[in-house]
């Protein structure tokens, strides 16, 4: 029965919707009054949800938020949490800010920041991808958090690794949303490979969540930092393009095709002739109805 709980609890935690982790958890506090322990025993299930969610988190320390372009010069640090930036010891780290810290997948802090360096051959490379991929999210997503991180030192594959996540919450007006895209570069190939991934939740009398990825199958770019900063813009651009197709075809065509064709006394309402209507009687049929 423990198990099953913690399974259950575990799935609660893995779909919570963005910027409502701490909504929840409050809930299944709520709900297991009992066995406090549940969130414990469900830590694997929160470190999956914040790499997953590439949540941004603030590194102590400083009085400015410093979100697009880190650095260390006496303000806060926004830097990412994912699985391709956590190191063996479980802490994670940042190249741009050179750093690495502890990280509480319960309660989404950062603690113990000490100094980080990378030994990677492509430091220069990783430094313009950063600059190039800080303009395109300066214009295109205000609130957003990257970084761009070397090859794993365990694997001989060379492939570069660009994350962006830009979320937006509203919660005043009942919705919560997180746009987040992970790209493969492999200096070696020239190649280009990625995900994006859009989460919204609406709750206002209801509950409506839209989920999607949309996958960048490998391509060839050459041309440096910018230019595979450009096909990125190009993909992100035509996805957005194919969200609003789909979003206009959902009202014209699916939700229109909810709707019951005819009403439960299976005959046609002729609108035209509405305002002479009575009740009861052409409605309901005559005689049928009460005067």
């Amino acid at each position: 029965m423990a198990a099953a709980n913690v399974t259950a609890i575990s799935s609660f935690i893995e779909g919570a919707p963005p910027g409502e982790l701490k909504d929840v958890i409050k809930d299944i506090k709520a709900l297991t009054p009992n066995d406090p322990s549940l969130l414990t025993k469900a830590l694997p299930a929160f470190q999956k949800y914040n790499e997953g969610q590439l949540t941004s988190v603030k590194l102590p320390g400083g009085s400015q938020n410093l979100i697009i372009s880190p650095n260390v010069g006496g303000g806060h640090v926004q830097v990412l949490i994912s699985e391709f930036n956590k190191l063996d010891d479980g802490r994670y780290f940042d190249v741009a800010s050179k750093r690495s810290w502890s990280f509480d997948h319960m309660t989404q802090t950062a603690s113990d920041v000490q100094s980080y360096s990378s030994d990677s051959k492509h430091l220069d490379l990783i430094a313009s991808l950063h600059k190039s991929l800080t303009r395109h999210a300066t214009e295109h997503y205000p609130s957003s958090t990257l970084a761009i991180l070397p090859p794993s030192s365990s694997s001989a594959d060379d492939t570069i690794t660009l994350l962006l996540s830009a979320s937006k919450y509203s919660p005043s007006n009942f919705w919560n949303g997180r746009f987040r895209c992970t790209y493969h570069f492999s200096p070696t190939t020239s190649t280009l490979r990625g995900t994006v991934k859009v989460d919204v939740h609406y709750y206002e009398d209801g509950n409506v969540r839209l989920t999607t990825t949309k996958s960048v199958s490998e391509r060839t770019v050459s041309g440096g930092a910018e230019a595979v900063v450009r096909e990125i813009a190009k993909q992100e651009r035509a996805y957005q393009e194919e969200l609003n197709r789909g979003f206009g075809e959902l009202g014209e065509q699916s939700f229109k095709g909810l709707r019951r064709q005819l009403p439960v006394t299976r005959q046609k309402v002729e609108w035209e002739k509405v305002g002479s209507y009575r009740a009861g009687r052409e409605i309901g049929g005559v005689g049928g109805g009460r005067r």
